[in-house]
C-alpha cells in the first residue's frame, strides 16, 4: 500500500502538562519540557505503529495501482472520518474526478470503506503507469487528546514514562535491550488494533 500524509495533526494526544503529571514532575519545573515533547511524539508513533491507526484528526492520500476488482476500497488506519476525493489518471497523465454520487463512505465500519453505488462501476480507462488513481482522506479519534480512547491514552502514558526513566540499552539477565516491550501497554492496546491487510 502506497500511503503519503498530507497534513499533520496540530497536537499530539497527550499534552506535555499530562505527562509531567503522570511522571511527578511538577509542573513548574522545565528543566527536561523540551526532552518530554520528543518522548511523546516518539510514544505516539510507537503506539500508532503498533495500533495501525492514527490517533488525531490528520489527512492523507493513499495511492492504488488500479481499482480494486470488487466493490469496495477497505482504507488504511481505521477511524475514517471522511472521503475528499478520488482522482484518477489516464495514460496521458490527465487528472479526473470520480464523482462522489457513485461511491458511499462507509465511515461506520472499523476500518472504513469506499464502496460503490447501487447499479455504478469504477470508470474505465487506461491508466497512467504510476499510482493513477489517488484518495484523499481523513482519519483519527477526533482533534483532541479527549477524543481518543482512555485506554490508549495511558498507555501512551506508560510508554512516556518508561522511556523518561530508561534512558539507555537496559541489561536484563545480561543481556541488552534495546527496547522492552511493556506487556501492560500491550493489554491496554491489543482490543484497537487494527491487523494490516
Amino acid at each position: 500500500m502506497n500511503i503519503k500524509l498530507k497534513t499533520a495533526p496540530v497536537k499530539y494526544p497527550v499534552t506535555i502538562g499530562e505527562a509531567k503529571s503522570h511522571l511527578n514532575i511538577d509542573l513548574d519545573n522545565t528543566a527536561d519540557d523540551d526532552y518530554i515533547k520528543t518522548l511523546i511524539s516518539t510514544a505516539t508513533q510507537t503506539v500508532e505503529q503498533f495500533l495501525y491507526r492514527r490517533l488525531i484528526t490528520q489527512t492523507w492520500y493513499q495511492y492504488l495501482q488500479g481499482w480494486p476488482l470488487g466493490d469496495r476500497v477497505v482504507m488504511p488506519f481505521g477511524n475514517l472520518e471522511s472521503v475528499t476525493s478520488i482522482k484518477y489518471k489516464d495514460s496521458d497523465g490527465d487528472e479526473s474526478t470520480f464523482s462522489s454520487d457513485d461511491y458511499i463512505v462507509n465511515a461506520d465500519s472499523d476500518p472504513g470503506e469506499i464502496v460503490l453505488g447501487y447499479g455504478k462501476s469504477w470508470p474505465s480507462t487506461t491508466f497512467y503507469p504510476s499510482n493513477p488513481v489517488t484518495i484523499e482522506f481523513v482519519c483519527g479519534y477526533g482533534a483532541d487528546g479527549e477524543d481518543v480512547e482512555d485506554n490508549i491514552l495511558h498507555a501512551i502514558k506508560l510508554t512516556i514514562s518508561d522511556l523518561y526513566e530508561n534512558r539507555e540499552t537496559v541489561v536484563i539477565n545480561g543481556y541488552s535491550a534495546q527496547l522492552i516491550e511493556l506487556p501492560t501497554v500491550r493489554n491496554l492496546l491489543i482490543p484497537f488494533k487494527i491487523y494490516e491487510f
